[in-house]
């Protein structure tokens, strides 16, 4: 997938295109008034107040319509400088514009660009001529407050992309088209794995078929990390705001937290894990000799999320991070840090993810600690990184308040690009917190501490699983991993239930059906619901105590025996195969 924002060309193509759309806007919509149209990943929006009228899909033809009688007529774009009072007075009847030039310095020159009849408060740069703007697509509208604020004016949102060739626009479009086939909110309705409820907005419910996938998940999980040497906390899900005080949760944090009152003091709902593990950590005394120590938890937090923003699993305001924090010595960062990027390349690879590394370092404001200790705490991060064998792209001002962080951005089958591990390095909160060590000389030291997740938040994880295998889950993670269809209930359901009952015993989740419909029926529902292995069991089957099996998109049949297609089967979960 192409991120427009990072191509040069492209943004610079894509801005240009958002002014199109404005000026044809603004020609089928006289009363129009606009507020921005940035470049995103995606290609570029534009917010458009239309007073009481309203734009639907079925209107974005008819702007792409007078978008392309623009280009065609290929006036040039362009650029003039204005001081602000002669911006103020050039813009004076438009109330968003005005607000954006109030917004600037006194002595900014403000620069504007225009393409026929149309002028637009902007930045640029800009392609030559309209007629540069031939292969575009509006994508579609949806509404978005004015300035992201649910307390100001409802706008209308355009989405659309730009590229330079139509074959590049059309191969853009096909994969949006796959993409659209993947939606998690599709799949995971039709498999039954998730619901929302108008009752919780941001709050998922997750379905039998979703607890078995999300249970593997967990399994897996803590299987990997006992092997690594981590031990196992739960921390109380609300605590009193003192805590968060001493965090810096309150003062950085507060206007995402839910609030409620208990004996007449205040309490938070945990946002973030972090808190808990250092009141766990200080419980006890610990050594030199202890460390560095691993402390995993799968933790429930809740954050507020706006409305606007939350979006099937990928955006909800609860939550479980596969959180661990791992207390250490200034002179083992290296080599924990190293040791941590290898766990989650091995993690990763399991699912088929590839991924980038990405430093996030201070930033420009709200954060706690000293710039030497960021300095510092930066350098060992970039430094364990490249000890790894892997580069890193710095992320300038994008850390923590706490501190700095590699993030790990994963990349799907399609190739969309999504942030998920990270592991976040903490001088500041052992400072806070008064976390200390007995040193080997008998002193009390201060811990360094890591943050860090895999998965990064299991639901988004479950999320970006379901997109990126289709919903058709490894054997392993299928919710149901085997489907026997016996030809004949009355000739071969016997035999049926007695694969079932081997498989059953073996560990493996499996389901006969055996009702009263048509084999071709059954067979593709079998498909519809992407079981990863389908057994058609007839006369010959029962005969020579063999099944045939139909892998999941696959025509073909393979038979074998009953006892070889159930080593296949638990050799195939074990290592944690796609499919025998």
């Amino acid at each position: 997938m192409i991120n427009i924002k990072d191509d040069e060309s492209l943004s610079v193509l894509n801005h240009s295109c958002a002014h199109l759309l404005a000026q044809a806007v603004k020609h089928l919509y006289p009363q129009a008034k606009f507020w921005v149209g940035p470049v995103i990943e995606e290609g570029f929006y534009y917010d458009i107040d239309l007073g009481d009228e309203v734009i639907k899909e079925e209107d974005l033809p008819k702007i792409e319509k007078e978008m392309k009688k623009i280009a065609k007529d290929g006036k040039r774009i362009v650029r003039s400088e204005l001081t602000k009072a002669e911006a103020l007075e050039k813009f004076k009847d438009d109330p968003y514009k005005i607000d954006l030039i109030n917004n600037m310095s006194n002595d900014a020159v403000i620069s504007c660009y225009t393409q026929g009849d149309f002028t637009d408060l902007c930045r640029g740069p800009h392609v030559a001529t309209v007629k540069e703007l031939k292969y575009f697509k509006l994508l579609k509208v949806s509404g978005a407050y004015w300035k992201g604020d649910a307390n100001n004016k409802m706008l209308q949102r355009i989405y659309g992309i730009c590229f330079n060739t139509e074959e590049e626009l059309a191969e853009h479009l096909n994969f949006l088209e796959e993409a659209k086939k993947r939606d998690h909110k599709k799949l995971g309705k039709e498999l039954e794995i998730f619901m929302m409820s108008e009752y919780g907005p941001g709050f998922p419910f997750f379905l039998h078929n979703g607890m078995i996938i999300r249970n593997e998940l967990e399994n897996f999980w803590y299987k990997e990390h006992v092997k690594e040497g981590y031990e196992f906390i739960k921390t109380p899900i609300m605590l009193n705001k003192d805590l968060w005080e001493l965090s810096g949760h309150w003062y950085n944090y507060r206007e995402n937290m839910y609030i409620s009152e208990i004996d007449e003091k205040v309490f938070a709902i945990k946002p973030m894990n972090c808190p808990g593990g250092m009141l766990v950590y200080k419980n006890s005394l610990h050594s030199y000799r202890d460390l560095p120590l691993r402390i995993g938890e799968l933790g429930q937090v809740h954050r507020h999320e706006a409305s606007g923003a939350l979006n099937g699993l990928f955006r909800v305001r609860t939550f479980t991070q596969d959180d661990a924090h791992i207390f250490m010595r200034e002179d083992q960062i290296e080599e924990e840090v190293i040791r941590l990027i290898n766990f989650i390349d091995r993690m990763y690879k399991i699912f088929g993810l590839t991924y980038t590394i990405e430093l996030s370092t201070r930033p420009e404001e709200k954060y706690i600690g000293d710039i030497e200790i960021w300095d510092r705490s930066e350098k060992a991060l970039q430094d364990a990184c490249e000890k790894a064998g892997h580069t890193c792209k710095i992320n300038p001002g994008d850390g923590a308040f706490y501190g700095p962080k590699l993030d790990f951005h994963i990349r799907d089958s399609l190739g969309r690009v999504w942030q998920c591990g990270t592991i976040q390095l903490d001088m500041n909160l052992p400072e806070r917190f008064d976390l200390t060590y007995i040193a080997e000389d008998g002193t009390k030291k201060r811990p360094v501490m890591l943050h860090r997740v895999i998965y990064g938040s299991i639901e988004r994880f479950i999320g970006i699983l379901i997109e990126h295998y289709a919903g058709a889950f490894p054997l392993w993670l299928a919710p149901v991993q085997v489907n026997i269809i016996p030809v004949s209930n009355e000739h071969h359901l016997d035999y049926a239930k007695q694969v079932a009952d081997s498989l059953d015993k073996a560990g493996v989740r499996v389901k006969i059906d055996d009702r009263d419909e048509k084999m071709g029926y059954k067979m593709r529902e079998s498909q519809t619901k992407k079981i990863p292995l389908t057994l058609v069991l007839g006369d010959k089957e029962v005969a020579e105590g063999k099944v045939s099996y139909r892998k999941f998109g696959i025509q073909d049949t393979t038979t074998v025996s009953s006892d070889e297609f159930i080593n296949l089967v638990i050799n195939c979960i074990d290592n944690k195969e796609y499919n025998i």
